[in-house]
């Protein structure tokens, strides 16, 4: 399965744009936002998890990253992770997720390096893990050679640049961004090839960003 596999190419989904499936044995639901392979998958996704909902226990080659946006997600029955957590899980790791309130995570499965050998977990609600860089408002989550990911709070109207030269990846989790008259709203997912420079500015009540930078270029040359 090939589901926006071209890295060189810029893509857009709007929530307008979400075109749910169920996972085969029916557990979550997914909006399959890039995808390179059937359900062992270098994938990119959103999924949905219903109140009371379990899936199988597995494991991920080249690991797992996820983004909590709503609701509770759960590991192995034990650890709880509400909206705003961070989980980076390596190569070869193992887990059993649940919901038993329902949740919606963000999702990007094989494309963490097999260098990567430790979990991280990271709230992101935590004032703490913020920090003024200039006039942004910065949590980084992963900062290495090869990908720059982060969660940036946009004021109103404030400015977003990025020159991108790997490439970029955006989630909008709160308000809106602006591209010219074109309005973004929150569930936009927007993914730029490298050298294409990523210029936004924030909607009237600001915005909430997760952003990848310097991952698309070694994709291109590994897939494309």
């Amino acid at each position: 399965m090939l589901i926006h596999a071209d890295f060189s190419q810029a893509v857009i989904i709007k929530p307008e744009d979400y075109h749910w499936v169920k996972s085969p044995r029916g557990e979550v639901d997914r909006v399959m936002l890039d995808r390179i392979g059937d359900e062992v998958a270098r994938a990119t996704s959103l999924v949905k998890y219903a109140p009371h909902t379990t899936f199988p226990e597995h494991r991920h080659h080249h690991g797992e990253e996820i983004l909590v946006l709503s609701g509770v997600f759960t590991e192995n029955q034990n650890l709880h992770y509400a909206a705003g957590w961070y989980l980076r899980s390596p190569h070869q790791s193992a887990h059993q997720p649940s919901s038993e309130e329902g949740t919606l995570i963000f999702v990007k499965l094989m494309q963490i390096p097999t260098s990567e050998t430790q979990s991280l977990r990271i709230n992101t609600n935590d004032p703490t893990q913020w920090q003024e860089i200039g006039s942004r408002l910065i949590c980084t989550l992963v900062d290495a050679s090869y990908e720059h990911t982060y969660l940036e709070k946009l004021k109103p109207q404030q400015l977003f640049t990025e020159e991108a030269e790997g490439g970029i990846e955006i989630l909008i989790t709160q308000g809106q961004l602006i591209d010219k008259e074109i309005v973004f709203d929150a569930g936009t997912w927007i993914r730029l090839p490298p050298k294409t420079p990523a210029h936004f500015q924030a909607g009237l009540s600001g915005a909430c960003l997760y952003v990848k930078t310097g991952h698309l270029a070694s994709a291109i040359a590994e897939y494309n």
